[in-house]
């Protein structure tokens, strides 16, 4: 497993596919969990300790209203985390800024707001860094994204 994907609540289930698509689109192993950093921090902890002691590389982690999981994450490992807003009350707005706006020397890379699927490509680039197999799939991938809006927007559009 290369990637783990964290999520406090089942309900987040639907937003948080969207990352485990876009590493299934690279066949990046991963695993997936629902786990909160206030109603069982010390399953948290237990399943990241496993998680590093298994060879994972990089941490998604969403999280809606107080959004703290992706932070308390980050607090407790040195793999990057990527933080995914996801929309609960104020239009995801609180959990945007509380994932953001992370201490000095704690960061966490935050995508857009129910966006977990730039959440799973930026885990896909940063591993295109040590993989080359990834980073050529990357490649390949970004051409054919380039090559198939060419095509949908060669005869321009109606207005």
């Amino acid at each position: 497993m290369k990637v783990a994907i964290f999520f406090g609540s089942k309900s987040d289930t639907d937003v948080m596919k969207g990352a485990a698509n876009a590493l299934k689109e690279f066949n990046i192993e991963y695993k997936a969990f629902v786990l909160s950093a206030h109603r069982v921090p010390e399953k948290l902890m237990e399943t990241l300790k496993t998680i590093e002691d298994e060879g994972c590389e990089v941490i998604i982690a969403g999280a809606g209203l107080a959004a703290h999981l992706p932070g308390v994450i980050a607090s407790h490992t040195t793999m990057p985390v990527i933080g995914v807003p996801v929309k609960a009350a104020v239009e995801g707005m609180d959990a945007l800024l509380s994932i953001v706006q992370m201490p000095k020397s704690i960061p966490v890379a935050t995508v857009g707001i129910n966006n977990s699927y730039n959440a799973g490509m930026l885990a896909v680039q940063m591993l295109s860094l040590k993989y080359p197999e990834i980073k050529k799939d990357l490649i390949n991938f970004r051409s054919r994204m380039k090559k198939r809006f060419i095509e949908e927007n060669a005869e321009g559009v109606e207005l």
